[in-house]
């Protein structure tokens, strides 16, 4: 079953249904926070994709493909080199779309020569760092680490 970040918010910051929430926080930003993190790349999409849709105005098609790529890139480098994402949450300002991945390795990404014929990767974090005009890695000692990315919306 594919989780989503879409519900109303309710006074608590999530859905009494304990689904994703989406609504205003008190910054004046819309956000989603996925009550449960993805445990594959197409739940991410899936969640990014509900989140946009309630977003006003809609950014552009292309905007909304970027998301989904930086979505699924992020969460699939969790997966593949951190093991799990432990959070997943998406805001929304007049000028920017917001991504959180956290996952439990307080590794940092690495950069390294992708392979051309596709047995070991290499395509992702490069990706990331284009689609996105900043991240941002965040430090949770033992925890993990969040990593932040910003895109233009």
């Amino acid at each position: 079953m594919t989780k989503q970040c879409a519900a109303p918010l309710s006074s608590a910051g999530l859905s009494s249904t304990g689904v994703p929430s989406t609504g205003i926080s008190s910054t004046g930003r819309e956000v989603a926070r996925c009550p449960a993190p993805p445990h594959r790349a197409a739940e991410a999409r899936a969640a990014a994709t509900a989140f946009v849709a309630q977003l006003h105005p809609t950014p552009s098609a292309r905007t909304v493909q970027n998301l989904l790529l930086l979505s699924s890139e992020l969460v699939t480098n969790a997966i593949q080199h951190a093991g799990a994402v432990t959070a997943l949450s998406f805001k929304a300002d007049s000028d920017a779309l917001h991504v959180r991945v956290a996952d439990p390795s307080p590794a940092h990404p690495q950069s390294r020569v992708p392979d051309l014929t596709g047995r070991t990767g290499g395509f992702g974090w490069p990706m990331i760092l284009r689609l996105a005009h900043r991240v941002t890695i965040r430090p949770l000692g033992r925890e993990g680490k969040i990593i932040l990315a910003v895109m233009a919306r």
